[in-house]
């Protein structure tokens, strides 16, 4: 099957310290639904990987599974601290781990483990024997499983990795956004009930593919779209999310839109009527022109009468000869 990866972001690690033990959200590897657990003593941070379902598994089951634990340095890859082993888990045995770093080295100013006061954990876990049933069906998982950025091990393996932001996997590239959108608005899952990650993955990506289409420019989209967009937000709202910033955000972005289409129309018509008049314009300068030849035509006529009565004014009058 190969390594899966799931990283786990530990925020407020310096006020989770004091509580000593902390776990990460469920997430799914393999078919076998997982949690990791931190522990912190007075020295060091240990981490567990746990069986979610161990309580609810019927008598039997096992699980021989390999993974790795890894405790990222965020300033360089080469100072990491990463564990690896293989177990079978079963009823007696649910969870497994080790003795990772210690706190002093972990909280360390510049060390590199803690960074925005978050740690950031790994784990990689490949599923090599499954005894009894899967929490989660190969066909869900086929179906569900929601895009996720591959990446090679240096032995060639592959690795699918997500990260846990809030309680719901992202992908990489998406982490960053997704932060922002919980610190700036941090009550908007509240009442979003969903437990299945593959349901709560979908719902994030509708919503930062939604925020993605408002960050366009008008151009770039069409009437159309605003109402898919404003499905999308429906959607969002049917599923307990709080998203009234949203739909503002929604509405202006549709009253710009409108205006826009508005503002073509507009344009679309004054270029219909300064073309007619640019006609007008054109027509009225050949009659002006054939005005102005037929005034220089009779200016000319003007001139010639005019040398024939100066020429006639000029003559000598007739003597008595001339008359007799």
């Amino acid at each position: 099957m190969g390594y899966e990866k799931f990283t786990w972001v530990i925020q407020n690690f310096t006020y989770l310290q004091y509580l000593q033990c902390s776990q990460s959200n469920i997430f799914v590897i393999g078919g076998c639904k997982w949690i990791l657990k931190g522990y912190h003593d007075a020295k060091y941070l240990s981490l567990f990987l746990m069986v979610a379902t161990s309580k609810t598994l019927p008598c039997g089951w096992r699980r021989h599974t390999r993974f790795r634990l890894t405790v990222v340095n965020q300033l360089s890859d080469e100072l990491s601290q990463q564990r690896e082993m293989e177990k079978w888990f079963d009823q007696k045995l649910f969870l497994s781990g080790y003795q990772m770093l210690l706190l002093t080295k972990l909280i360390a100013k510049k060390g590199g483990f803690l960074v925005n006061n978050e740690v950031k954990i790994v784990v990689e876990v490949d599923v090599l024997q499954v005894i009894g049933n899967l929490d989660v069906s190969e066909e869900s998982l086929e179906v569900n499983q929601p895009m996720k950025r591959i990446k090679l091990n240096d032995d060639g393996a592959s690795v699918k990795e997500s990260i846990d932001v809030n309680g719901f996997l992202v992908l990489p590239s998406q982490v960053e956004s997704a932060k922002r959108i919980f610190e700036r608005h941090s009550d908007m899952a509240l009442e979003f009930r969903a437990k299945n990650q593959y349901v709560r993955t979908s719902c994030m990506n509708v919503l930062l593919s939604l925020i993605d289409t408002l960050c366009q420019s008008l151009q770039d989209f069409s009437i159309d779209d605003i109402g898919q967009a404003e499905r999308a937000l429906a959607y969002l709202k049917d599923s307990d999310f709080k998203v009234d910033w949203l739909e503002r955000k929604l509405e202006e972005v549709k009253e710009k839109k409108i205006e826009e289409q508005i503002g073509k129309t507009g344009m679309q018509e004054l270029e219909e009527d300064l073309k007619v008049l640019k006609q007008k314009c054109s027509d009225i300068e050949a009659l002006l022109e054939k005005e102005n030849q037929k005034c220089s035509d009779i200016k000319a006529l003007l001139e010639k009468e005019k040398t024939k009565v100066l020429a006639a004014a000029r003559a000598p009058p007739l003597t008595l000869d001339d008359v007799v």
